[in-house]
């Protein structure tokens, strides 16, 4: 077998392979293998056709076909390695020239991955934000904590922002009354924003017993995006009351003795939040320097893919999650469709070059990851994805996704290289030791990424 290489850009090449006859033996027995056990000919036992009555009975076209379909992959892969290429996705296979007895020969077109300089990032330098607890970050955890033990009494009056009503609702559309449109004892906070919209200004002032009625585009149901004609109709009211702000509060809603204990802890776990924020965003602004002094051409077609892929996801898994479709989740968003689709693609855009850059950097550095890593990682993904670490290992073995795992591991230590040789400070000024972060860097590199890294994974 020969063959050589075209260049046709930087992430595309032509390979054209010529095959002497004499090579293909092998399929062809295997074809005739083949076809003998599928096949019936008077007057001889299955699989014990000869080679000859094959031809004459089924065609020698029909051995050829099989056998040129069964060698096609080995020669392509003999030549892909011959050449060294890092091949992205499956070839365009075309037969240029089939003579039987004599030659074989084809071209397959396929993407490859860049060839990428890596220069000197020891000079990148971003800015984070400093980590800041003030006492009013304090005061609102501790009246959220609060908010969660309030208690609710009935109360005489009229209804007013904060408060708790049960109520009966009624939808109409076009005056008929819904079959999914009728609700009864209904808990609604008013101000919550949880149910229609326009129902907190209908409920506001009423007193158990009082009803208004008022229009809402409905968000679901069989009239999902009509407005309807809703009557709701107040049964209760019912007071928030809140817990005072003294030690047997902190008793109740934690482990501490003391108010002035807990509003410590809440200081404590607050800053420990602000640093693995300040972490993130000092990766993620380094990464971005650093893709900025890189060139790195994009496939089209693996950016195609990966634009689709992106979509499908959204569409029909966290939007199908929630309820939704893309006319909705744009309307909610703000967005126009084109708008969405250059969003999409510029993150798409960002994630393949994330991981070329990366997987570079992991051979340039020559990082390798330990069963002790990669362990650790999968623990991380695991309760992320709400599985325990043995169904998540087991689905990652079943789906052949280890490499993937060992990839983000790898690319998040050759981000945690750049980041260590970065200049980071905060907005105070003050330079920020990130050395001991880089277990986030494998979740910032996996955010970048999103499904690219599944895509690429799939097609190499």
């Amino acid at each position: 077998m020969k063959s050589a290489v075209e260049t046709l850009n930087p992430t595309r090449v032509r390979l054209s392979i010529e095959v002497p006859f004499e090579e293909l033996k092998d399929s062809l027995d295997a074809a005739y293998k083949k076809i003998n056990q599928q096949v019936t000919v008077k007057g001889f036992r299955k699989g014990k056709i000869p080679n000859r009555v094959i031809d004459q009975r089924f065609g020698r076209g029909a051995v050829l076909e099989e056998a040129v379909n069964d060698a096609l992959p080995k020669f392509y892969t003999q030549a892909v390695n011959e050449a060294e290429l890092n091949v992205l996705g499956q070839p365009e296979v075309d037969i240029t020239e089939l003579k039987d007895n004599e030659t074989l020969n084809f071209t397959a077109e396929v993407d490859v991955r860049p060839e990428i300089e890596i220069p000197d990032y020891s000079g990148i330098e971003v800015e984070v934000d400093a980590i800041e607890v003030t006492d009013e970050d304090i005061d609102k955890s501790v009246e959220q904590l609060r908010e969660r033990f309030a208690s609710t009494s009935p109360v005489e009056r009229a209804a007013a922002e904060g408060d708790v009503v049960t109520i009966d609702l009624e939808a109409k559309v076009d005056g008929e009354v819904l079959e999914d449109g009728v609700a009864s004892d209904v808990s609604y906070t008013i101000g919550s924003g949880e149910l229609l919209e326009g129902i907190d200004e209908a409920v506001t002032g009423l007193e158990a017993g009082g009803e208004a009625t008022f229009t809402s585009q409905l968000k679901g149901g069989s009239a999902e995006g009509k407005d309807a004609e809703v009557t709701v109709k107040v049964s209760q009211v019912a007071a928030r009351e809140l817990p005072e702000l003294d030690d047997d509060f902190a008793q109740l809603a934690s482990e501490f003795d003391t108010l002035e204990e807990l509003k410590a802890d809440s200081r404590k776990r607050l800053a420990n939040m602000k640093e693995y924020d300040q972490a993130t965003q000092a990766q993620e602004r380094v990464l971005e320097k650093l893709l900025e002094l890189v060139e790195v051409p994009v496939p089209e077609k693996l950016l195609a893919d990966e634009v689709n892929t992106r979509k499908h996801n959204l569409e029909h898994h966290q939007l199908g999650q929630m309820g939704l479709n893309l006319e909705q989740y744009l309307q909610i968003q703000g967005k126009t469709v084109e708008e969405f689709d250059a969003e999409t693609g510029e993150q798409a855009v960002k994630g393949i070059k994330t991981q070329f850059v990366l997987d570079e950097l992991v051979n340039k550095e020559k990082l390798n990851v330990s069963q002790e890593e990669l362990t650790e990682h999968l623990m991380r993904r695991a309760a992320s994805s709400g599985m325990s670490p043995d169904q998540f290992a087991q689905a990652v073995v079943e789906g052949g996704q280890v490499p993937m795992l060992v990839g983000e591991v790898a690319r998040g230590k050759a981000l945690a290289v750049v980041v260590e040789a970065a200049t980071v400070k905060d907005t105070n000024g003050e330079v920020v030791d990130l050395s001991d972060d880089e277990d986030e860097t494998a979740e910032t590199v996996e955010a970048a990424a999103e499904s690219t890294e599944d895509e690429a994974e799939a097609k190499a």
